[in-house]
């Protein structure tokens, strides 16, 4: 039950959402997790301020997930959420911020995991 939710300050096309939802669906088994529950969200143009200022693209990943992984696996998804974010969208690895979440709760069909 993996969530990711990317904010980038810059415009987003249909083929670059196309392109990061088939690679964040091949990056997510570094967590223990498939991508047959993986949920995306992506927003475009935000209005992402880093050191103070606008001055070059700019990302903000939200990874959410049910349970818990090793340190290892979140630094080898950083590894390669950073890598998908700098190749797809041109943005500078020094502009990306990746934050996770353990989520102990999960909802899904009317219950709970």
């Amino acid at each position: 039950m993996p969530y990711i939710r990317t904010q980038v300050s810059t415009p987003l096309s249909k083929d670059q959402e196309q392109s990061l939802t088939q690679k964040f669906g091949q990056a997510i088994p570094h967590l223990g997790k498939t991508e047959s529950w993986l949920m995306l969200d992506f927003e475009e143009n935000c209005h992402l301020y880093f050191q103070g200022n606008q001055s070059a693209p700019t990302a903000f990943i939200e990874i959410k997930l049910f349970g818990k992984a090793s340190g290892a696996m979140y630094d080898q998804m950083t590894q390669t959420v950073t890598a998908i974010i700098a190749d797809e969208l041109s943005i500078p690895a020094n502009r990306i911020y990746i934050q996770y979440e353990e989520c102990a709760h999960w909802g899904w069909n009317g219950s709970n995991f």
